[in-house]
């Protein structure tokens, strides 16, 4: 194309936008958009790719002042019904698997992880009315099996096999419940990734399935009544024919189920049609069965209000317990009409406190104060509240007495991860789980009153993990904050070596040390892996997850970007041998920091991320989105998220590191729209010669319920990818 026909072109576009000052960054996507790819193809091509042309739009929107294209608006339509993007999906995935299976360590990552996957394994036990349900999977089953002991170390009977509920096992067995007297469990069906749930009813005596069903369940847990009568439970309304996958979800409640009654009778127990955003995920009826608790949010761990129902009144209402939006609060358990809560109210690390029901001001008194460390956890069982610290991303039990006087620790066995700990208040015994990165799960037994503990299952895993050496670094992000990170390999590995740098960075959430087949895949073959805690998270309380939200995202970048840069600086990686990975929020970590530092990475993997920031509340649980990241709606917030959404900041004229984006078609959490109109706006920007993908998976959704050979085929796909592009040798 001659410069002439060049600059006509774009004259045409220009006048084409109805500007009222200048746009810098949309006629720079204007220009990526329709100039580059007219051009040569070695700006954007590797020699012998050539990428599915992907037809442009002409919509252009104006927003306090700015000028927005976004010519991949098509690409935010559903998949299952838009023929026009099943076919793009399809071009994609064409070209993106004939250049994956040319690399030769894709097949040898696939069979190691067959291999790794392949041990028999357990969830933690829920002991109810004498018996123990658990889950198990035997090795590389697509779906964990549950199962149930009538006594603690008794034979295993399977209750639910959800491996034979569909031939690709897409359809998963998702949050379940048992009934106090162990009789009857409540269990919600997830098919194909969805977020939305199906809830049926087992006889755990006869293996029936009962008559009952509840549709339109989501966000939520299961509580029985103490009687086995019924079930709580939270829903959206039925939405309208063809909305299910796209669909703003709004208007959450929480509703009774009586058993062998139909949902059209289900009691309506509580709702916030005033605040339609907020979600009440958390229901749960306390331990003597008076009280129902209900956990609600507007979509970020920053605040929650509580609501109590008293289950002994005839008419069930509603007692709002915290009202106002200022601090968490959780609850631990209670004894009588005294409630133990967890709370970051004047303690940013939480502290746990009571709450007397029977006092008419709610006077709230300190149990446990505020501790060096966060608390990450906290159960009142045996007698005892049982409170888990994450220190510097590593798991400390401490036990106290109810009236908060220290009661030793649990002896762990290492540095890793405990969780579990849930039981009666007058239990003897719970269980706990502890894992490491380089410790596959053990499950013990642990009896309350002598502070001892049994093995009660114990993963053995097909390799030798004293060789695996796991070490914590500390390092300085770009404001001299001092940021924790984990650095996994091979005890012979010599720096430096290719590094895989994984993080999150948002909601309050935290990634602590766990068993990974995955990772360790990549981390056998010689490769470094480096999962840095950085803000946003919640590895040091509320203070570190409100520094990386709203106007303090950057500080997740760079945070991240830091992490990079010590990687090299400490010579654990090389100049050519980091790639990135991250899903979801994280997703949306890896778009942006690329954009911010391409030069920094030799390969992306972006999974499921949030790509466009100027639209993410216009689908599915966008909405509850913006507690976290703000609002497109607001001035203040466009503007700090403008200057960060990945399809947006496409940097035309770098050198971009290779990327490989990865999402699902029935993702309706985090819809794939956003990786499609990303890698769309990839392909056709200048930005070097590496290739850009996107691998999109079919019948599977945001990563829950995910069958397990398409976890395998995934990470391998990435890997591969990894490998070739940072010189991993693989063998």
């Amino acid at each position: 194309m001659h410069d002439k026909d060049i600059n006509a072109l774009l004259s045409k576009m220009i006048n084409k936008i109805p500007m009222r000052r200048a746009a810098p960054r949309a006629l720079a996507l204007l220009f990526t958009t329709y100039f580059a790819s007219a051009c040569s193809q070695s700006l954007t091509e590797t020699p012998m790719i050539t990428y599915p042309q992907t037809k442009q739009g002409d919509v252009v929107e104006e927003q306090f002042g700015e000028t927005i294209a976004d010519p991949y608006r098509w690409l935010e339509n559903d998949v299952r019904s838009d023929k026009e993007v099943a076919s793009w999906v399809e071009s994609q995935n064409k070209v993106t698997n004939a250049y994956l299976d040319t690399l030769p360590s894709q097949d040898i990552f696939k069979e190691r992880l067959k291999q790794l996957y392949n041990y028999e394994r357990f969830t933690i036990p829920v002991k109810k009315g004498g018996r123990y349900f658990y889950f198990r999977n035997s090795g590389v089953q697509n779906q964990q099996v549950l199962y149930v002991r009538d006594s603690v170390d008794g034979a295993g009977r399977v209750l639910i096999d959800p491996n034979s509920w569909a031939k690709d096992g897409a359809i998963a067995l998702a949050e379940w419940s048992v009934s106090n007297d162990g009789k009857r469990l409540a269990y919600a069906v997830q098919d194909g990734g969805t977020d939305w749930r199906t809830i049926r009813v087992l006889d755990v005596n006869t293996g029936k399935v009962l008559g009952d069903e509840v549709k339109w369940a989501r966000f939520t847990t299961i509580a029985w009544i103490k009687d086995g009568s019924g079930f709580f439970y939270a829903r959206f309304p039925e939405p309208k024919q063809g909305a299910a996958s796209q669909g703003n979800v709004e208007n959450h409640a929480v509703y009774f189920h009586a058993i062998a009654t139909p949902q059209a009778k289900d009691r309506l127990v509580y709702a916030t049609p005033d605040q339609p955003t907020m979600v009440h995920s958390l229901i749960s009826v306390t331990k003597d069965g008076r009280y129902v608790t209900i956990f609600s949010t507007p979509g970020s761990l920053v605040a929650n209000l509580l609501t109590v129902v008293d289950l002994n009144s005839a008419d069930w209402k509603p007692r709002k317990l915290v009202n106002k939006l200022d601090y968490l609060w959780g609850v631990v358990g209670n004894v009588g009409t005294k409630f133990f809560l967890e709370t970051t109210k004047d303690a940013p690390r939480l502290k746990v406190v009571t709450m007397d029901l029977a006092a008419a001001d709610l006077a709230i008194a300190d149990v446990v104060p505020e501790q060096d460390s966060v608390l990450n956890g906290a159960s009142l069982v045996g007698g005892r509240l049982l409170l888990s610290y994450m220190v510097d991303v590593k798991t400390e039990v401490r036990r106290y007495t109810l009236e908060g006087k220290a009661d030793g620790v649990v002896k762990l066995p290492g540095i890793g991860t405990a969780i579990g700990f849930e039981g009666e208040e007058d239990d003897k015994e719970t269980f706990y789980g502890f894992t490491s990165f380089n410790a596959p799960g053990i499950i013990y037994r642990y009896h309350v009153a002598s502070n001892t503990a049994c093995v009660w299952s114990e993963a053995k895993v097909a390799t030798d993990l004293n060789r695996i050496v796991v070490e914590q670094h500390f390092y300085k992000s770009k404001d001299g904050t001092r940021v924790p990170m984990f650095i996994v390999r091979r005890k012979d590995v010599t720096n430096p070596a290719p590094t895989v740098l994984n993080a999150y960075g948002g909601y309050g959430l935290i990634d602590p040390p766990a068993f990974s087949p995955e990772r360790l895949a990549w981390v056998e073959q010689g490769g470094v892996l480096a999962i840095a805690y950085i803000r946003g998270g919640g590895e040091y309380g509320r203070a570190w997850h409100e520094a990386g939200r709203r106007q303090n995202k950057q500080n997740v970048f760079d945070d991240f970007i830091a992490a990079g840069e010590y990687l090299k600086a400490q010579g654990i990686t090389s100049q050519d041998g980091l790639t990135i990975q991250g899903a979801s929020n994280g997703g949306l970590l890896i778009g942006a920091v690329v954009n911010q530092r391409p030069d920094l990475f030799a390969a992306a993997l972006p999974q499921v991320g949030v790509m466009d920031m100027l639209r993410f509340d216009k689908f599915t649980a966008g909405k509850l989105w913006v507690d976290e990241f703000g609002s497109p709606a607001r001035e203040a917030d466009f503007r700090n998220l403008f200057s960060y959404s990945p399809y947006h900041n496409i940097q035309s004229g770098k050198d971009y590191p290779a990327i490989l984006a990865t999402t699902a078609d029935t993702d309706d959490r985090v819809v794939p729209g956003h990786s499609f109109k990303y890698v769309a706006a990839l392909q056709a920007a200048a930005i070097g010669s590496k290739p850009h993908f996107i691998r999109i998976e079919t019948r599977a959704g945001h990563g829950a319920g995910k069958p397990t050979d398409k976890i395998i085929e995934e990470t391998a796909d990435m890997w591969a990818f990894a490998a070739h592009w940072t010189g991993l040798k693989v063998k």
